[in-house]
């Protein structure tokens, strides 16, 4: 077994590297730390830090739009790979009022196993979780963590 110590970044590739940083930053405080390409092949880097996580966004020319059906969670669900990043909060009815006040569209709600959950898009269609991290459920997931 590998020792890992946690979940180290998450990455996404988007259209427009600057209205993604704009974004990030707005909606959940993460800070840019990093620019770079990688060599050779004209992709932009940005590298973004909050809350125990690095976002690493790339940004490659010519690169394809996310389909639509990568959009919607159960959709997604049907395609294998990764699916989308969930960030933990402590209440997540506040959290939606934060998110709708700041303009950003809730494209899914949940109560599964008695968790809450939405599910937003960032501005280039991503999908992302919020996740509530109470009840029993995570109580009993946070005795693993």
């Amino acid at each position: 077994m590998v020792k890992i110590n946690g979940v180290d970044h998450f990455a996404i590739s988007v259209y427009d590297m600057e209205e993604t940083i704009a974004w990030y930053e707005r909606v959940f405080g993460f800070q840019v730390f990093d620019h770079s390409e990688i060599p050779g092949t004209g992709i932009k880097v940005c590298h973004m830090a909050g809350h125990g996580l690095i976002l690493e966004v790339f940004n490659p020319p010519g690169g394809n739009t996310l389909p639509e059906s990568r959009k919607i969670p159960d959709e997604d669900l049907k395609v294998n790979g990764n699916k989308h990043i969930s960030f933990g909060v402590p209440d997540g009815e506040q959290a939606k009022k934060e998110l709708i006040a700041d303009g950003v569209e809730i494209v899914f709600e949940a109560i599964v196993d008695g968790t809450y959950g939405i599910f937003i898009h960032d501005n280039t269609g991503n999908l992302i979780e919020i996740f509530e991290e109470k009840g029993e459920w995570y109580e009993k997931i946070s005795k693993l963590l």
